[in-house]
């Protein structure tokens, strides 16, 4: 069988796309203008969609480096106890000794 490169799989993909859409506009049950009204109408539904949609993720995102931040804050005071804990043990150790 024969290999197809990438860039061959997506022109043919992009030919297929071409051809379905102008066959359906050809056979489309519309008028053009109407087609057009709609396609508009789609257009301005998936922009809407597409700015709340990106709206609700960089609000999701900035939730998730605010925690990130406070989690790291506490690794960081924990690790500064633990070390502070182990410097006083070292110190006990090294004056009984």
């Amino acid at each position: 069988m024969a290999r197809c490169s990438m860039a061959t799989g997506i022109g043919c993909f992009l030919v297929g796309v071409g051809v379905g859409g102008a066959v359906a506009l050809l056979l489309a049950p519309k008028s053009g203008e109407q087609t057009r009204k709609l396609i508009a109408k789609k257009a301005e539904q998936g922009k809407a969609y597409v700015s709340s949609r990106s709206r609700e993720l960089k609000d999701q995102a900035e939730d998730l480096v605010g925690k990130g931040k406070d989690l790291v804050n506490k690794q960081r005071e924990r690790l500064a106890e633990v070390l502070d804990s182990g410097k006083e043990a070292a110190r006990s150790a090294l004056s009984t000794v």
